[in-house]
């Protein structure tokens, strides 16, 4: 057995069942190998960050570790983006390049770049193999680190020489010792004691969580605590689908895009529990007047991201779902929030039930995605890109008991579509649906040969306002001095790029057709696009 043989074979040790790639000439040995094992079946991206994205949406949808695979040179920097998205947003991830043989290394030949290096600021840990015989070794602490912890992306960098080399023997290991990386799982006993004070004795209690509830698998418990003690609550936008929208203590999305009402619950809150979230910047605008005016207790599996951004009365730190089970367990005095309650449900309704501004010859995004989101599948999966479409998705989709993928942390662009990919490759009869904008949607379009390739049933909400919409809405504002290098003329015929890889298009510029349209696309079988005209001067803030 050589190299390539045994990153396979441990592969298959691990469960894998599915890759992500794009084959070069340094990581032939281990496509070869692949190719061996029909068992673990691979989708050929058509550009390398594509790769991460996929691994990203499939490991966000199964709860298994996504694997991503190219070549080294340009092949591993296209694949960087991809990294970065996954390590911003914590995704259990591991991603294997090529590269160059080893006693060439740091000699610049073609093709030849320190990808580990160049990937150390955003992989949780990162591999250069020198030896095939480690290569069991290293796949088993890979894939425990990507998913123990905060999870997010390793790099396993293999020399074609190494992919080559011959095994004295294939032995995977059991179990997996790291000297130094011992993440905590159970919470602190007094800490625990110390939460259900805080909460037994607040009036106005906030629970906000965020997308380390769905990395934890813990959104039944979270509901749980939740409904058991009456406690409103707020999320951040990797949070977004952990509980319907139409659920009496969900008050909407944080942040600086977020939902008044879940603004002024952060605002008016004398005891903020945050779960699972940071205290990012898009999040909470004003960290050091939410400590001021508030307690605030932190439950985070990171002990770095506890007080990173915002100091709390009580940290708290282990597993998500180690953590809310252990608060059920607990004999906790139950806070009345008749009033608190009453004041945002007052704020939510309005909310819920605004009614968008209309122009001629063009749909308000708000308009088309509350009406989808009470059209779709129960579970569906909905992938969102970034800019306008992701704040209009974030504040406005109705979100019933599926899943809400965006990329929150790196805010990347052309994300949606490959991520749907994964998705549809993990969980094929999910309702799966892309919401993109037209500059999006042109950073990804290449991935609708994937879509084909495989059959699958995605659904793409394209709005096309013909310019960088969020930038374009910036450059409005003081101090700038009007939109510049925005516009996106000289975009094709979206209607004749999905025609050319089979795939159907509606066009949508009327709200009067709207839900008919809407019936017609979600109804359409296999892939369609429906291209939805939207003003170039919407805001978010309309």
């Amino acid at each position: 057995m050589n190299g390539a043989q045994a990153l396979i074979e441990s592969l298959r040790r691990e469960n894998v069942t599915h890759m992500f790639g794009y084959a070069g000439a340094t990581i032939c040995p281990a496509v070869d190998a692949l190719a061996a094992v029909p068992e673990i079946g691979y989708t050929l991206v058509r550009t390398e960050q594509n790769a991460g994205h996929m691994a990203s949406g499939y490991a966000r949808v199964s709860g298994k570790v996504g694997v991503c695979m190219v070549t080294s040179g340009p092949g591993a920097t296209n694949l960087l983006t991809g990294i970065a998205t996954a390590y911003m947003d914590s995704i259990p991830m591991v991603a294997i390049t090529g590269q160059v043989p080893s006693n060439l290394l740091g000699r610049d030949i073609f093709q030849e770049v320190d990808i580990t290096g160049a990937a150390a600021p955003f992989t949780k840990h990162s591999y250069l193999v020198k030896d095939a015989n480690d290569i069991p070794r290293i796949v088993k602490e890979s894939f425990h680190i990507a998913s123990t912890g905060r999870p997010g992306p390793v790099l396993i960098d293999i020399p074609i020489d190494v992919q080559e080399q011959e095994l004295k023997a294939f032995e995977y290991p059991e179990e997996v010792r790291i000297r130094g990386y011992r993440p905590s799982v159970k919470g602190n006993d007094l800490q625990i004691k110390r939460v259900v004070k805080a909460i037994a004795e607040a009036k106005q209690p906030l629970i906000c969580a965020g997308g380390g509830v769905w990395l934890a698998d813990a959104r039944e418990e979270l509901r749980t605590l939740i409904e058991r003690y009456d406690i409103p609550m707020v999320k951040t936008m990797m949070g977004i689908s952990l509980m319907p929208s139409d659920h009496p203590l969900n008050m909407g999305m944080i942040g600086a895009h977020g939902n008044r009402c879940a603004n002024k619950a952060l605002v008016k809150s004398d005891l903020l529990i945050m779960v699972g979230c940071r205290a990012a910047d898009r999040t909470i605008l004003s960290p050091d007047e939410i400590q001021r005016r508030m307690s605030i207790v932190h439950i985070d599996v990171d002990p770095a991201e506890i007080g990173k951004n915002m100091q709390a009365a009580v940290p708290l730190v282990g597993n998500i779902k180690v953590i809310l089970n252990q608060l059920l367990a607990q004999e906790l005095s139950v806070p009345d929030t008749t009033e608190w309650k009453a004041m945002l449900r007052e704020l939510r309704h309005e909310e819920v039930t605004r009614v968008f501004p209309r122009r001629d010859g063009s749909v308000f995004p708000g308009t088309v995605l509350r009406e989808l989101g009470r059209k779709l599948d129960d579970d569906a999966v909905v992938c969102v890109d970034v800019g306008q479409n992701q704040i209009f998705a974030c504040k406005y989709l109705p979100q019933k008991n599926g899943r809400f993928l965006t990329t929150g942390g790196l805010g990347t662009m052309g994300y949606s579509l490959p991520a749907a990919v994964g998705v549809k490759t993990a969980l094929p009869d999910r309702q799966t649906i892309v919401v993109c904008g037209d500059g999006s949607f042109q950073m990804e379009m290449n991935e609708l040969a994937a879509v084909r390739c495989a059959g699958h049933d995605i659904k793409i909400v394209l709005f096309r306002n013909r310019t960088l919409g969020l930038v374009h809405q910036i450059q409005t504002q003081e101090p700038y001095h009007g939109p510049f290098g925005v516009s996106l003329d000289g975009s094709p015929d979206f209607a004749a790029i999905a025609a050319a890889y089979g795939i159907p298009t509606l066009t949508l510029s009327d709200e009067g057709r709207l839900s008919g349209t809407l019936d017609e696309f979600l109804q359409t079988p296999g892939p369609c696009l429906l291209l939805c005209e939207v003003d170039p001067d919407v805001k978010t803030t309309d």
